[in-house]
């Protein structure tokens, strides 16, 4: 089984910055591939960004390209998403996701069996 817990949401102002952290507990973390979602009011989930066990493959969707990393720390079970030059259309609740074949290369929701119960963005313009 594969608990995620995310922190780091707030309050932030267009332009600013957030460091958001997922605490996993899996004994195979570092065979997982893991990712980021978001949700924005009245929308639905969408993918933001994905790394692979190793981070050799790092994936972002188009609307976070060149703002957003994401990066992992696998002897710290630790998948984090440092947001940077935020715009007020970032503002969702974030999640951090795994999927349920571990070492699965995917956007796809759908395929991503885990998650945590989300934290807020909030960036004011």
């Amino acid at each position: 089984q594969v608990h995620l817990v995310e922190s780091g949401g707030g309050l932030v102002r267009a332009g600013g910055s957030l460091r958001l952290s997922c605490a996993v507990s899996a004994r195979t973390f570092s065979s997982y591939v893991m990712g980021w979602f978001r949700q924005a009011p009245g929308k639905e989930r969408e993918f933001v960004a994905r790394i692979s066990w190793s981070g050799g493959m790092i994936d972002y969707a188009d609307s976070v390209k060149g703002r957003f990393t994401i990066s992992r720390d696998n002897a710290k079970n630790t998948l984090y998403l440092q947001m940077n030059s935020l715009k007020p259309e970032d503002t969702a609740i974030y999640y951090c996701a795994a999927p349920r074949r571990p070492t699965y290369w995917t956007r796809a929701e759908a395929d991503f069996g885990f998650w945590g119960q989300g934290t807020q963005v909030t960036v004011s313009s």
